[in-house]
């Protein structure tokens, strides 16, 4: 089946405490149809928790998560797909039968259930593996089989806590294929990821969380332009040093976090990027000068840094002080 084009998921004024610890402080979330939604944040900032709301293992203590602009029940969140961080399935049961089965509690039937196992297991290269039981099985093949049994009964929605925690880049790759292939077919897909530059390649959007609150939400693309530091990146032949900009007021060398050539250089508002690149050919042949955006870990390191009263977002942040969360 395809999801409509309206279904969309609202997390609005999440709130949630454990005792005097605070995990959700008005957080507020958007995840639309087609679209791949990044969900980063510091350790304890709140992800695993409003994923648990979602799915109805907790509820909060105030605010209201809607689909399709209605209140979730347990009709509907049947139709949702979860895949935890703590995996949870059998491990005695054999992959292909444990896919049949989870297929079965959410009311295909015996030839549709058999249907969707074979396709998910096709799709996620565990054909050889359908009759040998889950524990036998590599951490990585195990994480192909928790996110099969997210998807073997064809979700509106998926909410994937870490999905590609411990896999090697051809378990990366195969993972964000089918992920891939969801979002064309109209799921909104939400998952928390630490490999931020992960999330910049797959994902559509981001929502990035601090303290309990988004402080930072929209399209990649948009937030790396809008919420950056001016930094040009500058390559002479012969020259990987800084001691060229010597001098020059509002130019300072970076530390690089990525394997690009040349040197990075943050510039102040009031620096002409001429005037860097008039420099640096007085230090030899400028083999490569280019404005350049910041990656999502260096957005990341950047907003989670700021109090949320600074930070950039879409909405749904709260100007007052944080209160200590947890996940």
């Amino acid at each position: 089946m395809s999801v409509g084009s309206a279904a969309v998921l609202q997390c609005r004024d999440l709130h949630l405490s454990y005792g005097s610890t605070v995990a959700l402080d008005g957080l507020s979330l958007d995840v639309e149809p087609g679209r791949m939604t990044g969900f980063v944040g510091p350790n304890g900032a709140g992800k695993t928790s409003t994923m648990r709301i979602i799915l109805g293992v907790l509820g909060p203590d105030r605010g209201e998560v809607t689909w399709n602009g209605r209140a979730l029940g347990a009709a509907t969140r049947s139709r949702f797909g979860y895949m935890p961080e703590e995996r949870g399935l059998y491990p005695k049961m054999r992959v292909a039968d444990q896919l049949v089965y989870l297929a079965r509690l959410h009311g295909l039937d015996g030839q549709q259930a058999r249907r969707a196992t074979d396709d998910l297991l096709e799709r996620l290269g565990l054909v050889d593996r359908a009759g040998d039981e889950l524990e036998s099985l590599s951490l990585g093949n195990q994480q192909r089989v928790q996110l099969a049994a997210a998807l073997v009964h064809r979700p509106d929605l998926l909410v994937l806590d870490e999905p590609f925690s411990g896999l090697d880049p051809i378990g990366v790759d195969v993972l964000a294929g089918v992920l891939r292939e969801e979002v064309e077919r109209g799921a909104p897909v939400l998952f928390s990821s630490h490999q931020l530059e992960l999330v910049e390649r797959l994902c559509d959007t981001v929502a990035i969380v601090k303290a309990g609150r988004i402080v930072a939400a929209g399209e990649v693309e948009r937030l790396r332009r809008e919420n950056r530091r001016r930094m040009v990146r500058v390559a002479i032949d012969g020259r990987d040093d800084a001691s060229w900009l010597d001098g020059l007021p509002g130019a300072e060398p970076v530390p690089r976090s990525d394997h690009e050539r040349g040197l990075l250089i943050a510039l102040a508002d009031d620096v002409d990027a001429q005037a860097v690149l008039d420099r640096a050919r007085a230090a030899g042949p400028v083999t490569h000068f280019s404005e350049v955006l910041p990656t999502l870990a260096e957005l990341f390191r950047e907003v989670v840094a700021e109090t949320p009263a600074d930070a950039i977002a879409d909405g749904g942040t709260s100007g007052t002080a944080p209160r200590q969360a947890v996940a």
